[in-house]
């Protein structure tokens, strides 16, 4: 994704559907967005929207034993959480309509 603007706009959905699918830690979540194809989302911009997930109150925190060195901080969504990233599905969804239909709908010759 090359435009900064339209990562900005999608990032927070895509980090909540993340978690919504299993509590995880920040380089967890860094790992699935960059198997996703978020190649140009930086790890260091990851962990101030993290902070502002739960200043918003979407998601949770709560630290863990970790195998491998440190305690972990693991994320979880809230019930604001799962709201959100339903209202998020649902005008993703209507984007993607109107731009599938667009594209469809308008002839290249015509532009």
């Amino acid at each position: 994704m090359k435009s900064p603007q339209l990562l900005k706009g999608v990032i927070e959905g895509a980090i909540l559907k993340i978690i919504s699918q299993k509590s995880t830690y920040g380089y967890e979540i860094y790992q699935i967005l960059m198997q996703y194809g978020f190649k140009d989302f930086s790890e260091g911009s990851l962990y101030p929207l993290l902070v502002r997930l739960e200043t918003k109150q979407y998601i949770r925190s709560e630290k863990k034993e970790s195998p491998l060195g440190p305690d972990r901080k693991y994320y979880y969504l809230t019930s604001f959480g799962e709201e959100q990233l339903e209202n998020f599905t649902d005008s993703w969804q209507n984007l993607v309509r109107s731009m599938n239909a667009l594209w469809g709908g308008i002839d290249d010759e015509c532009l």
